[in-house]
């Protein structure tokens, strides 16, 4: 017996010692291997400018949020392409409902009707059948020579216009989506859709039309989806965050970039999903950038590839990945999570599209978020869909109370672009609102907190500006206002009216004694000690 058992525990030592050779070999090999194709992407980083900022992380990190991005609490991105045309996504049900219910479907069943080219290629989507009713057989690419006919009516200058009047201190157009259409008429070759671009010049347009409105021009750039380089379907998130991209469209999403910055030198570099090259490459690219255009900013979308990343797109490996995201995805949070996005190297600011921030951040961020359920028009959403100009105000000043910003999507209608009426009307409502109380956004910082409530329940946010404090009572007030578990002094200045009213200690709050209010949404209160 103890003969038996001898040869047992060293049956057992030899697995053991074999496995974790067997694991250490591997780690070895992965790490050679990853080393060698970081080295091998990073020999193709090429920097074309001289200047302060060198390709270096530690030598982006020097470059500051400017103070114009600071300021600018309130912006527009314009959701515009071939997908304007159908404009249709099935409506009813919201992106978090669909990848925790229909995981296996979520991407082409999901509500953003500027998916429509992918959700198109799986025959069993409502976006398919929608398209055999209405176009047949014809190919996505087919709605090139609607959109570009409808360009005859397109009016930039009345779009600047609209989103000047609504407040907006910037604009970011989706200058290539993940369709793979480039608005602008750009010099570098597509191998897979050759031509695929506008022969006029949108982006180049609708930069001189914003900035002749004196608000700053931002470029959008899907670095980190484009499925003219990728015929499959892609199906899930898995599919989506981790698609198997080699060089030639590297190499592509690389020279568009630095073509947009070239010719349009974009206040905003606005990067989505991740970047198709290492960080070498990437880091010769916002050098560039910032060399170019100072005072740009970047997001932080930049997540770059590694090889493990692109194992990932390996089919099978991925297959596990969505299995673990599946059983974790019910949860709300997890949700939630996919639209937070982990640090990157650098970054000048952070997004965040199905989340938000109630307390002060740190790092300056952006609130991503579309009126309806899809960023882009579609068709198959009623107003009922859309959010309230309550709701989207309320986004926008709880965004500047914690250090940060609101870009709204805007989704215009084929290639006339004309805005439908529901964005329109809450742009008309942003606008009207911000005319009377912008010097509570725009130029703020937040204080020592940023919300408090009144005695009625109503939300309040704070900004301010120096020694000056600015209320905002996110409800409909009509008489004198008690801010709860704050007190302050002096005097209460109400933006609508001019109307003054001292501030009084009450019960460990603060009242105002206004008596002007009307019941309108969102009444703003200057108070000076």
């Amino acid at each position: 017996m103890e003969t038996e058992m001898k040869k047992i525990r060293k049956a057992v030592l030899r697995a053991l010692i074999w496995t974790v050779g067997a694991f250490l070999s591997a780690a070895i090999v992965f790490t050679a291997a990853s080393e060698a194709w970081m080295w091998r992407d990073g020999s193709r980083a090429r920097m074309t400018t001289e200047g302060p900022f060198t390709a270096t992380e530690k030598s982006l990190d020097r470059h500051g949020l400017p103070s114009w991005f600071a300021d600018a609490k309130f912006g527009i991105m314009l959701r515009w392409g071939l997908y304007s045309v159908p404009a249709f996504a099935p409506a009813g049900r919201t992106f978090a409902e669909r990848m925790a219910g229909d995981y296996d479907r979520a991407m082409t069943r999901n509500p953003y009707a500027e998916d429509y080219a992918n959700a198109m290629k799986d025959p069993s989507s409502p976006t398919a059948e929608y398209h055999r009713r209405h176009y047949g057989t014809a190919p996505y690419s087919g709605f090139a020579p609607e959109f570009e006919a409808g360009l005859e009516k397109w009016d930039p200058e009345g779009w600047a216009a609209a989103f000047h009047a609504a407040g907006a201190s910037y604009v970011v157009i989706t200058a290539k989506y993940a369709d793979g259409y480039a608005l602008w008429p750009t010099s570098v070759r597509n191998p897979h859709a050759p031509g695929f671009h506008s022969e006029r010049d949108l982006v180049g347009e609708l930069a001189k039309a914003v900035r002749a409105k004196g608000m700053r021009f931002g470029v959008y750039y899907s670095g980190g989806a484009d499925w003219t380089f990728r015929p499959g379907v892609v199906r899930t998130f898995g599919d989506h965050a981790y698609q198997p991209y080699g060089e030639d469209y590297r190499a592509y999403a690389v020279a568009q970039m630095r073509e947009l910055i070239e010719r349009y030198e974009p206040d905003i570099l606005w990067n989505d999903v991740f970047w198709p090259t290492g960080h070498k490459r990437l880091f010769s690219l916002l050098a560039d950038y910032y060399n170019t255009v100072p005072e740009g900013v970047v997001n932080d979308r930049w997540e770059t590839v590694t090889l493990g990343r692109q194992i990932l797109g390996w089919e099978p490996v991925r297959g596990v990945f969505d299995a673990f995201l599946k059983r974790a995805l019910p949860d709300p949070e997890a949700v939630d999570g996919l639209g937070t996005r982990k640090d990157v190297p650098h970054s000048d600011f952070r997004t965040f599209e199905h989340g938000s921030h109630d307390t002060v951040q740190e790092k300056f961020w952006q609130r991503d978020r579309g009126i309806g359920g899809s960023f882009g028009w579609n068709r198959a959403e009623t107003d009922a869909d859309y959010a309230s100009f309550e709701e989207i105000l309320n986004d926008l000043v709880n965004a500047a109370a914690n250090n940060g910003a609101l870009m709204l999507n805007i989704g215009p209608g084929g290639g006339e672009g004309v805005i439908p009426p529901g964005q329109r009307d809450r742009l008309k409502a942003i606008g009207a609102w911000m005319r009377v109380n912008r010097e509570a956004l725009d130029g703020t910082r937040p204080w020592r907190r940023s919300v408090t409530a009144t005695r009625d329940g109503a939300k309040v946010a704070f900004t301010r500006k120096g020694d000056v404090l600015y209320a905002t009572v996110l409800g409909r007030p009509e008489g004198s206002v008690v801010l709860e578990d704050v007190v302050l002094r002096g005097t209460a200045t109400h933006l609508g009216t001019g109307e003054r009213a001292a501030l009084s200690a009450s019960e460990g709050g603060t009242r105002i004694a206004a008596e002007a209010l009307d019941g309108s949404y969102a009444p703003v209160f200057r108070m000076t000690p």
